[in-house]
Protein backbone atom coordinates (compact mmCIF):
# COMPACT_ATOMS: atom_id res chain seq x y z
CA UNK A 1 0.00 0.00 0.00
CA UNK A 2 1.38 3.42 -1.00
CA UNK A 3 0.15 6.88 -0.07
CA UNK A 4 0.20 9.56 -2.76
CA UNK A 5 -1.08 13.07 -3.34
CA UNK A 6 -3.75 13.23 -6.05
CA UNK A 7 -4.06 16.61 -7.77
CA UNK A 8 -6.56 17.85 -10.37
CA UNK A 9 -5.64 21.27 -11.82
CA UNK A 10 -8.17 23.17 -13.88
CA UNK A 11 -8.47 26.72 -15.11
CA UNK A 12 -10.10 28.03 -11.94
CA UNK A 13 -9.52 25.48 -9.18
CA UNK A 14 -6.89 23.01 -8.07
CA UNK A 15 -8.13 20.04 -6.06
CA UNK A 16 -5.94 17.96 -3.76
CA UNK A 17 -6.48 14.75 -1.80
CA UNK A 18 -4.46 12.01 -0.14
CA UNK A 19 -5.00 8.64 -1.82
CA UNK A 20 -3.89 5.11 -1.10
CA UNK A 21 -3.02 2.86 -4.06
CA UNK A 22 -2.04 -0.77 -4.31
CA UNK A 23 -1.41 -3.20 -7.18
CA UNK A 24 -2.64 -0.82 -9.87
CA UNK A 25 -5.83 0.21 -8.08
CA UNK A 26 -6.98 3.16 -5.97
CA UNK A 27 -7.88 1.77 -2.56
CA UNK A 28 -9.03 5.00 -0.90
CA UNK A 29 -9.37 8.65 -1.89
CA UNK A 30 -9.46 11.09 0.98
CA UNK A 31 -11.56 14.23 1.30
CA UNK A 32 -10.86 16.78 -1.42
CA UNK A 33 -9.42 20.20 -0.67
CA UNK A 34 -10.32 22.79 -3.32
CA UNK A 35 -8.11 25.84 -3.74
CA UNK A 36 -8.60 28.79 -6.10
CA UNK A 37 -5.69 28.96 -8.52
CA UNK A 38 -5.86 32.76 -8.52
CA UNK A 39 -5.12 32.78 -4.77
CA UNK A 40 -1.79 30.99 -5.28
CA UNK A 41 1.01 32.09 -7.59
CA UNK A 42 2.17 28.58 -8.49
CA UNK A 43 1.47 24.89 -8.11
CA UNK A 44 4.26 24.68 -5.52
CA UNK A 45 2.61 27.33 -3.34
CA UNK A 46 -0.80 25.64 -3.67
CA UNK A 47 0.87 22.30 -2.78
CA UNK A 48 2.30 23.90 0.38
CA UNK A 49 -1.11 25.40 1.22
CA UNK A 50 -2.65 21.92 0.96
CA UNK A 51 0.02 20.61 3.35
CA UNK A 52 -1.03 23.27 5.86
CA UNK A 53 -4.69 22.30 5.47
CA UNK A 54 -4.05 18.62 6.20
CA UNK A 55 -1.43 19.57 8.80
CA UNK A 56 0.95 16.69 8.08
CA UNK A 57 3.96 15.90 5.86
CA UNK A 58 2.78 15.06 2.35
CA UNK A 59 3.59 11.73 0.69
CA UNK A 60 6.63 11.57 -1.56
CA UNK A 61 4.57 10.54 -4.60
CA UNK A 62 1.94 12.29 -6.71
CA UNK A 63 -0.47 11.80 -9.57
CA UNK A 64 -1.31 15.15 -11.16
CA UNK A 65 -4.02 15.82 -13.76
CA UNK A 66 -3.58 19.04 -15.73
CA UNK A 67 -6.06 20.78 -18.06
CA UNK A 68 -3.71 20.96 -21.04
CA UNK A 69 -1.73 18.60 -23.28
CA UNK A 70 1.18 16.97 -21.43
CA UNK A 71 3.80 17.87 -24.02
CA UNK A 72 6.96 19.94 -24.03
CA UNK A 73 9.17 21.44 -21.34
CA UNK A 74 6.58 23.99 -20.20
CA UNK A 75 2.87 23.42 -19.63
CA UNK A 76 0.60 26.46 -19.93
CA UNK A 77 -3.00 26.14 -18.80
CA UNK A 78 -5.95 27.98 -20.28
CA UNK A 79 -7.46 30.56 -17.85
CA UNK A 80 -4.80 29.76 -15.27
CA UNK A 81 -1.66 31.86 -14.71
CA UNK A 82 0.43 28.91 -13.55
CA UNK A 83 3.36 27.73 -15.64
CA UNK A 84 4.34 24.14 -14.93
CA UNK A 85 7.78 22.78 -15.78
CA UNK A 86 7.52 18.97 -15.45
CA UNK A 87 11.27 18.43 -15.10
CA UNK A 88 11.37 20.63 -11.97
CA UNK A 89 8.29 19.25 -10.22
CA UNK A 90 10.07 16.47 -8.24
CA UNK A 91 12.38 19.06 -6.65
CA UNK A 92 9.73 21.74 -6.11
CA UNK A 93 7.15 19.35 -4.66
CA UNK A 94 9.59 17.10 -2.85
CA UNK A 95 8.40 13.89 -4.51
CA UNK A 96 10.31 10.82 -5.65
CA UNK A 97 7.62 9.35 -7.90
CA UNK A 98 5.36 11.41 -10.14
CA UNK A 99 3.04 11.07 -13.10
CA UNK A 100 1.39 13.87 -15.10
CA UNK A 101 -1.75 13.15 -17.07
CA UNK A 102 -4.10 15.25 -19.16
CA UNK A 103 -7.31 16.05 -17.28
CA UNK A 104 -9.53 14.06 -19.61
CA UNK A 105 -7.06 11.19 -19.61
CA UNK A 106 -7.53 11.22 -15.83
CA UNK A 107 -11.30 10.99 -16.29
CA UNK A 108 -10.80 7.92 -18.47
CA UNK A 109 -8.62 6.36 -15.75
CA UNK A 110 -11.46 7.04 -13.29
CA UNK A 111 -13.96 5.31 -15.60
CA UNK A 112 -11.65 2.29 -15.72
CA UNK A 113 -11.63 1.99 -11.92
CA UNK A 114 -15.05 3.02 -10.60
CA UNK A 115 -17.68 0.45 -9.77
CA UNK A 116 -21.05 0.09 -11.45
CA UNK A 117 -22.60 2.11 -8.60
CA UNK A 118 -20.86 5.19 -10.08
CA UNK A 119 -22.18 4.59 -13.61
CA UNK A 120 -25.71 5.59 -14.59
CA UNK A 121 -27.35 3.70 -17.45
CA UNK A 122 -28.31 5.94 -20.40
CA UNK A 123 -29.23 3.59 -23.26
CA UNK A 124 -28.43 0.26 -24.84
CA UNK A 125 -28.40 -2.94 -22.80
CA UNK A 126 -28.38 -2.32 -19.05
CA UNK A 127 -25.29 -4.39 -18.27
CA UNK A 128 -21.82 -3.77 -16.77
CA UNK A 129 -19.00 -2.35 -18.84
CA UNK A 130 -17.07 -5.13 -20.59
CA UNK A 131 -14.06 -6.56 -18.77
CA UNK A 132 -12.12 -6.73 -22.03
CA UNK A 133 -12.16 -4.53 -25.12
CA UNK A 134 -12.43 -0.83 -25.91
CA UNK A 135 -14.52 1.64 -23.93
CA UNK A 136 -15.02 5.05 -25.54
CA UNK A 137 -15.16 8.03 -23.14
CA UNK A 138 -16.66 11.33 -24.33
CA UNK A 139 -16.97 14.43 -22.18
CA UNK A 140 -18.64 17.76 -22.96
CA UNK A 141 -17.38 20.62 -20.83
CA UNK A 142 -15.49 23.77 -21.76
CA UNK A 143 -14.50 21.74 -24.81
CA UNK A 144 -15.26 18.19 -25.87
CA UNK A 145 -12.91 15.64 -24.34
CA UNK A 146 -12.34 12.26 -25.93
CA UNK A 147 -10.35 9.21 -24.88
CA UNK A 148 -10.64 5.46 -24.91
CA UNK A 149 -9.76 2.66 -22.54
CA UNK A 150 -8.40 -0.68 -23.70
CA UNK A 151 -9.12 -3.36 -21.13
CA UNK A 152 -7.12 -6.59 -21.06
CA UNK A 153 -6.95 -9.54 -18.68
CA UNK A 154 -3.88 -8.12 -16.97
CA UNK A 155 -5.01 -4.49 -16.73
CA UNK A 156 -5.85 -1.57 -19.00
CA UNK A 157 -4.36 1.45 -20.69
CA UNK A 158 -5.80 4.84 -21.62
CA UNK A 159 -5.36 6.65 -24.94
CA UNK A 160 -6.15 10.36 -25.02
CA UNK A 161 -7.40 11.69 -28.36
CA UNK A 162 -8.51 14.93 -30.00
CA UNK A 163 -11.81 13.43 -31.09
CA UNK A 164 -13.65 16.59 -30.08
CA UNK A 165 -12.13 18.29 -33.12
CA UNK A 166 -13.59 16.05 -35.80
CA UNK A 167 -15.93 17.79 -38.26
CA UNK A 168 -19.51 18.50 -37.24
CA UNK A 169 -21.70 16.28 -39.45
CA UNK A 170 -25.29 17.45 -40.06
CA UNK A 171 -27.84 14.66 -40.29
CA UNK A 172 -30.97 16.60 -41.21
CA UNK A 173 -32.02 19.82 -42.93
CA UNK A 174 -32.10 21.83 -39.72
CA UNK A 175 -28.51 20.88 -38.94
CA UNK A 176 -27.54 21.74 -42.52
CA UNK A 177 -28.80 25.25 -41.81
CA UNK A 178 -27.06 25.37 -38.42
CA UNK A 179 -23.79 24.44 -40.11
CA UNK A 180 -24.28 27.21 -42.68
CA UNK A 181 -24.73 29.78 -39.89
CA UNK A 182 -21.70 28.53 -37.95
CA UNK A 183 -19.49 28.51 -41.03
CA UNK A 184 -19.87 32.27 -41.18
CA UNK A 185 -18.28 32.43 -37.72
CA UNK A 186 -15.61 29.76 -37.94
CA UNK A 187 -13.27 28.74 -40.72
CA UNK A 188 -13.89 25.12 -39.76
CA UNK A 189 -16.81 23.85 -37.68
CA UNK A 190 -15.67 21.03 -35.42
CA UNK A 191 -18.12 19.07 -33.30
CA UNK A 192 -16.75 20.93 -30.25
CA UNK A 193 -18.37 24.10 -31.64
CA UNK A 194 -21.72 22.39 -31.02
CA UNK A 195 -21.19 19.79 -28.29
CA UNK A 196 -19.60 21.75 -25.43
CA UNK A 197 -20.55 24.38 -22.89
CA UNK A 198 -20.07 27.25 -25.36
CA UNK A 199 -21.56 25.06 -28.10
CA UNK A 200 -25.03 25.43 -26.60
CA UNK A 201 -24.77 29.19 -27.11
CA UNK A 202 -23.75 28.64 -30.74
CA UNK A 203 -26.83 26.46 -31.25
CA UNK A 204 -29.07 28.95 -29.44
CA UNK A 205 -27.96 31.88 -31.57
CA UNK A 206 -28.05 29.86 -34.81
CA UNK A 207 -31.61 28.63 -34.17
CA UNK A 208 -32.73 32.16 -33.29
CA UNK A 209 -31.14 33.54 -36.47
CA UNK A 210 -32.78 30.90 -38.66
CA UNK A 211 -36.18 31.67 -37.19
CA UNK A 212 -35.59 35.43 -37.26
CA UNK A 213 -36.26 35.46 -33.51
CA UNK A 214 -35.13 38.22 -31.22
CA UNK A 215 -33.21 36.81 -28.25
CA UNK A 216 -31.20 38.45 -25.51
CA UNK A 217 -27.47 37.91 -25.22
CA UNK A 218 -26.80 35.18 -22.68
CA UNK A 219 -23.73 33.85 -20.96
CA UNK A 220 -23.12 30.11 -20.98
CA UNK A 221 -24.12 29.54 -17.35
CA UNK A 222 -27.46 31.36 -17.58
CA UNK A 223 -28.28 29.69 -20.90
CA UNK A 224 -27.65 26.19 -19.55
CA UNK A 225 -29.92 26.89 -16.59
CA UNK A 226 -32.72 28.07 -18.89
CA UNK A 227 -32.25 25.14 -21.24
CA UNK A 228 -32.33 22.49 -18.52
CA UNK A 229 -35.33 24.12 -16.82
CA UNK A 230 -37.16 24.45 -20.16
CA UNK A 231 -38.00 28.05 -19.31
CA UNK A 232 -37.00 29.39 -22.74
CA UNK A 233 -38.21 27.64 -25.94
CA UNK A 234 -35.16 28.57 -28.02
CA UNK A 235 -32.80 27.38 -25.28
CA UNK A 236 -34.79 24.15 -24.98
CA UNK A 237 -34.55 23.61 -28.75
CA UNK A 238 -30.79 24.22 -28.59
CA UNK A 239 -30.46 21.65 -25.80
CA UNK A 240 -32.35 19.04 -27.81
CA UNK A 241 -30.00 19.63 -30.75
CA UNK A 242 -27.06 19.39 -28.35
CA UNK A 243 -28.21 15.96 -27.13
CA UNK A 244 -28.81 14.76 -30.70
CA UNK A 245 -25.31 15.82 -31.73
CA UNK A 246 -23.75 14.30 -28.62
CA UNK A 247 -25.42 11.01 -29.55
CA UNK A 248 -24.06 11.29 -33.07
CA UNK A 249 -20.47 12.00 -32.08
CA UNK A 250 -20.44 9.43 -29.26
CA UNK A 251 -21.56 6.80 -31.76
CA UNK A 252 -19.07 7.96 -34.39
CA UNK A 253 -16.17 7.76 -31.93
CA UNK A 254 -17.20 4.33 -30.67
CA UNK A 255 -17.49 3.10 -34.26
CA UNK A 256 -14.08 4.54 -35.21
CA UNK A 257 -12.33 3.25 -32.08
CA UNK A 258 -13.82 -0.24 -32.15
CA UNK A 259 -15.67 0.47 -28.92
CA UNK A 260 -17.84 -2.06 -27.15
CA UNK A 261 -19.26 0.46 -24.66
CA UNK A 262 -19.43 4.23 -24.16
CA UNK A 263 -19.21 6.41 -21.05
CA UNK A 264 -20.32 10.05 -21.01
CA UNK A 265 -18.23 12.24 -18.69
CA UNK A 266 -17.03 15.84 -18.59
CA UNK A 267 -18.12 18.90 -16.68
CA UNK A 268 -21.62 18.82 -18.18
CA UNK A 269 -22.15 15.10 -17.73
CA UNK A 270 -23.92 15.24 -14.38
CA UNK A 271 -26.07 18.19 -15.47
CA UNK A 272 -27.34 16.07 -18.35
CA UNK A 273 -27.93 12.95 -16.24
CA UNK A 274 -31.70 13.34 -16.06
CA UNK A 275 -32.10 14.81 -19.53
CA UNK A 276 -30.13 12.47 -21.79
CA UNK A 277 -32.24 9.30 -21.32
CA UNK A 278 -35.42 11.07 -22.50
CA UNK A 279 -33.75 13.05 -25.32
CA UNK A 280 -32.92 12.03 -28.88
CA UNK A 281 -29.45 10.89 -27.79
CA UNK A 282 -30.13 7.14 -28.05
CA UNK A 283 -31.72 7.36 -31.50
CA UNK A 284 -28.77 9.26 -32.89
CA UNK A 285 -26.23 7.02 -31.15
CA UNK A 286 -27.40 3.93 -33.02
CA UNK A 287 -28.13 5.66 -36.35
CA UNK A 288 -25.12 4.23 -38.18
CA UNK A 289 -26.73 2.59 -41.22
CA UNK A 290 -25.56 -0.98 -41.65
CA UNK A 291 -24.09 -0.97 -38.13
CA UNK A 292 -27.29 -0.04 -36.27
CA UNK A 293 -27.61 -3.56 -34.85
CA UNK A 294 -24.07 -3.49 -33.48
CA UNK A 295 -24.52 0.00 -31.99
CA UNK A 296 -27.76 -1.02 -30.28
CA UNK A 297 -25.85 -3.72 -28.41
CA UNK A 298 -23.45 -1.24 -26.78
CA UNK A 299 -24.16 -0.13 -23.20
CA UNK A 300 -23.95 3.65 -22.80
CA UNK A 301 -23.40 5.00 -19.30
CA UNK A 302 -22.68 8.28 -17.53
CA UNK A 303 -20.08 8.53 -14.76
CA UNK A 304 -21.57 9.99 -11.57
CA UNK A 305 -18.45 9.83 -9.35
CA UNK A 306 -18.17 13.31 -7.75
CA UNK A 307 -14.40 13.84 -8.24
CA UNK A 308 -13.39 11.86 -11.33
CA UNK A 309 -10.34 14.05 -12.01
CA UNK A 310 -8.85 13.37 -8.58
CA UNK A 311 -9.68 9.69 -8.68
CA UNK A 312 -8.23 9.47 -12.20
CA UNK A 313 -5.00 11.23 -11.21
CA UNK A 314 -4.53 8.67 -8.45
CA UNK A 315 -5.54 5.82 -10.79
CA UNK A 316 -3.03 6.95 -13.44
CA UNK A 317 -0.29 6.80 -10.81
CA UNK A 318 -1.45 3.40 -9.57
CA UNK A 319 -1.45 1.99 -13.09
CA UNK A 320 1.97 3.45 -13.94
CA UNK A 321 3.61 2.20 -10.73
CA UNK A 322 1.70 -1.07 -10.29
Amino acid sequence: MKEIVAVDIGGTHARFAIAQVDQGRVVTLGEATTLKCADHASLQLAWEAFARVVDRPLPKAAGIAVACPIKGDILKLTNNPWVIQPAWLPVKLGVDELILVNDFGAVAHAVAQVGEDSLQHICGPDQPLPEQGVITVVGPGTGLGSAYIVRRKNGYFVCETEGGHIDFSPLDQLEDRILTVLRRRYRRVSVERVVSGPGLLNLYEAIAEMGELSVKARDDKALWTMALEGSDPVAAAALERFCLSLGTVAGDLALAQGGSAVVIAGGLGLRLAQHLPSSGFAERFVAKGRFEGMMAEMPVKLITYPQPGLLGAAAAFAEAYR
